[in-house]
C-alpha cells in the first residue's frame, strides 16, 4: 500500500478534465521527453534553478544534468512550505497539520543527504521557506536564469502548481525542461496509446506500457562537478532545518521510525537488497512475512521511491540485470519487478481518472453507503479495536510510519468492508498523514482496491484479525513488542485475549476492559454483516450500471439498517430459546 510531498484538497486538476480529454489531452499534459531540448525564447540570463521537490538524488536525476549542461550558474532550489512542515500541536499525531512527523523527519534527513552530495560537488541546496509558487517566482525575479528545470509530477498537487509557475517563467522568456524521471513511463503515452483512457487492470496496462526506455538507457549516475552558483541576494536562504528548529520537541523515548531518509541510504538499501540474487529472482508478493519487523521480509524501498531519493528507472535496469545472470526468476505480477509495474499502473490510473481520491463522481469507485463512527475510527486509528493483531498493526504505523503489504491489508480491510464498514477515505486519510511512504496515486488505488470499491471486487474474502496473523507469529511476538501490555499474555491467548481465564488475566497484569479494550465488535458477526451490505451494494451499482446518486445510496442505507435490526433481532430470539 503510499502518498505525496505536499498534499492540497483544493487542487484538483481534474475540473472540465474529462469533457475536454480527447481534444485536447496532448497540448494540456504532454511533456518534453528527456532526449529532447524545447524550443522557447532564451531569456537573458546566464544561470539554470533545478527545482527539487520529489527527485532527492543526485543520480539518474534529468533535471539536475541538463540544468548543469551549459549554465556559468546553478541554483539547486529545495522550497519549505509552513503548511506542510511546521507543527501542527492540534493534529492527532505529533507532525503538520498534513504529515506525520517520521515523514517530516525522513524528508528533512533526505535533503540533509542531498545538500551533502551537491557541496561534495562544489554547491548546496539553497533551502526556502513559503508557498512554492511565490518563492519560485521570486528565484526566477531575483536570479533572471535562462532555464527552469524540474522533475515532471502527476499528482494534483503539483500539476496546479506547476501550471502557475510554468505560466511565469513563459511569460518571461525562461526555457522550462520538466522530464518524466519520477515513473518509468509517461502516463500520458500509456492513455493515449489506450485510446484516452487509463487502463482499468494490471493485465492491461502491462500489455500497453510494454519496455520502458530507460531499459536499454545509459542513466547519469555520478559528476566529478557541477556549475557554481551565482550571487543568490536577499531571499533568505538556509540551511536545511532540523526537526527542532520546525517546531519538533525532541521525545528521547519516543519509538520513532527505523527508516533513514536520503539518497545515500537508498543505494545503500539497493545494493544490500539485490545483492542476494537468489531472495531476488525468487521474491514473490504477496508472499511474505507481515509479522517480521526487526528484518522486514521486503527491500523497504517504498519510501525512498516515494521521495525519488532512489531512481525507479535505476531499479529496474539493476532487477533486469539480475534476471539476466539467473536460470528462472518469478514475473510479474508477483516479482520485485512486478512491483514497479503496480506503481506505474496506479500513477496511470490515478492521473487518467477525474476524483481518483473520493468516492463520489469517482467513474471507476463502486458507490457504497459507509457507515460513519467517528468512535470506532479513532479507535482503529490508534490501535484500541481489542483486536490485538489488528492493534499492534496501527501502532507500528504511529510509531514507525510504515508496515508490511500484508499488514496493511490487513487493517485496511478491518476498517472497510471486514469489520466497521467505515468509508475507505477515512482510513485514507490516517494512512496518507502517518505513512513515510505515502503516495497520493498509490495510497487511493490500495484503498480502494482493499475496500473492493475498485479494481478487486470478491468483497467475500476477508482478512480474520485473529487467525491471520496467528499464522504467521503464533506466539505473538510482533504483538508483545507493539502492545507492551500484552506481553506476559500466554500465546494461546495473545489474540483473544478476551477469551483468557480471568486468573490468567491477572497474572498476565492485563485486566481486559480494563488495561486492554474489550473487542469492539464480533468479527464473525460483524464481518457476515459486512458481506451482506456489500452484496447488496454491488447488486444496487449494476442496477444503475453504475450510476448511483445520493438518493440512492440514502435509500440503501435505511434499508440496510432495517434489515440488520431484524436480523439482530432474529438472532436475539433464537439465542432465548436455545437458553
Amino acid at each position: 500500500m503510499k502518498p505525496s510531498l505536499a498534499l492540497s484538497e483544493g487542487a484538483n486538476f481534474t475540473k472540465n478534465f474529462w469533457g475536454e480529454y480527447q481534444t485536447s489531452f496532448k497540448r494540456r499534459f504532454s511533456v518534453p521527453s528527456y532526449r529532447l531540448n524545447p524550443i522557447v525564447t532564451m531569456a537573458t540570463g546566464s544561470g539554470s534553478l533545478v527545482w527539487f521537490r520529489k527527485g532527492l538524488r543526485v543520480h539518474d536525476n534529468p533535471a539536475l544534468e541538463y540544468a548543469s549542461k551549459g549554465s556559468q550558474f546553478l541554483y539547486p532550489v529545495f522550497v519549505i512550505d509552513p503548511h506542510y512542515m511546521e507543527s501542527d500541536p492540534s493534529a492527532f499525531s505529533p507532525g503538520s497539520s498534513r504529515s506525520g512527523v517520521n515523514r517530516i523527519r525522513f524528508l528533512l534527513e533526505s535533503l540533509k543527504d542531498l545538500d551533502s552530495s551537491l557541496k561534495k560537488l562544489g554547491s548546496r541546496l539553497l533551502v526556502l521557506k513559503g508557498e512554492p509558487g511565490e518563492v519560485l517566482v521570486r528565484c526566477l525575479q531575483e536570479w533572471k536564469v535562462k532555464r527552469l528545470c524540474f522533475e515532471y509530477d502527476t499528482d494534483p498537487y503539483y500539476q496546479a502548481l506547476d501550471v502557475r509557475v510554468k505560466d511565469y517563467a513563459s511569460s518571461t522568456g525562461v526555457e522550462i525542461f520538466s522530464p518524466v524521471s519520477h515513473t518509468l513511463f509517461n502516463p500520458v503515452d500509456i492513455i493515449e496509446k489506450n485510446g484516452g483512457k487509463p487502463p482499468l487492470s494490471y493485465q492491461s496496462f502491462v500489455k500497453i506500457a510494454g519496455e520502458p526506455s530507460c531499459a536499454t538507457s545509459e542513466l547519469v549516475m555520478s559528476y566529478s562537478s557541477i556549475p557554481p552558483m551565482g550571487e543568490v541576494g536577499n531571499l533568505g536562504i538556509s540551511e536545511v532545518p532540523t526537526p527542532e528548529e520546525l517546531g519538533y520537541r525532541e521525545d528521547e523515548n519516543a519509538e520513532w521510525t527505523p527508516f533513514r531518509g536520503g539518497e545515500s541510504e537508498a543505494l545503500l538499501r539497493l545494493t544490500k537488497s539485490i545483492s542476494d540474487k537468489a531472495w531476488v529472482a525468487n521474491f514473490e508478493k504477496p508472499k511474505g512475512d507481515p509479522s517480521a519487523f526487526l528484518k522486514p521480509a521486503t527491500t523497504v524501498l517504498s519510501p525512498y521511491l516515494k521521495f525519488g531519493c532512489l531512481s525507479s528507472r535505476y531499479f529496474y535496469q539493476c532487477l533486469k540485470n539480475i534476471y539476466k545472470d539467473v536460470k528462472k526468476h518469478t514475473s510479474p505480477p508477483v516479482s520485485l519487478l512486478g512491483q514497479l509495474l503496480w506503481r506505474e499502473f496506479f500513477y496511470t490510473t490515478a492521473f487518467g481518472t477525474p476524483n481518483f481520491d473520493k468516492m463520489k463522481g469517482n467513474r471507476i469507485c463502486k458507490q457504497i453507503p459507509w457507515n460513519e463512527d467517528h468512535a470506532m475510527l479513532a479507535a482503529w486509528r490508534d490501535g484500541k479495536t481489542g483486536y490485538p493483531w489488528i492493534d499492534a498493526i496501527m501502532v507500528q504505523l504511529l510509531k514507525w510510519g510504515w508496515m508490511h503489504h500484508l499488514a496493511r491489508h490487513c487493517v485496511a480491510c478491518f476498517l472497510t468492508r471486514g469489520d466497521l464498514f467505515i468509508h475507505w477515505e477515512q482510513g485514507r486519510d490516517v494512512f496518507e498523514r502517518l505513512l513515510i511512504d505515502s503516495d497520493w496515486a498509490i495510497n487511493n488505488g490500495n484503498w480502494m482496491w482493499l475496500s473492493c470499491s475498485s479494481f478487486f471486487y470478491q468483497y467475500n474474502r476477508i482478512y480474520s484479525p485473529i487467525s491471520f496473523g496467528k499464522k504467521y507469529d503464533p506466539d505473538g511476538k510482533y504483538i508483545r513488542h507493539f502492545l507492551p501490555v500484552l506481553k506476559d499474555m500466554p500465546k494461546q491467548y495473545i489474540y483473544e485475549p478476551w477469551t483468557a481465564p480471568l486468573s490468567v488475566q491477572t497474572k498476565a497484569k492485563c485486566i481486559v476492559g480494563k488495561d486492554y479494550p474489550k473487542p469492539m465488535v464480533l468479527h464473525d458477526t460483524a464481518s457476515k454483516e459486512c458481506k451482506r451490505k456489500m452484496g447488496e451494494t454491488y447488486a444496487l451499482n449494476k442496477k444503475k450500471e453504475g450510476k448511483v446518486d445520493d438518493e440512492d445510496l440514502k435509500n440503501l442505507r435505511r434499508k440496510l439498517e432495517e434489515d440488520g435490526h431484524e436480523e439482530s433481532t432474529k438472532i436475539r430470539n433464537q439465542r432465548q430459546k436455545l437458553n
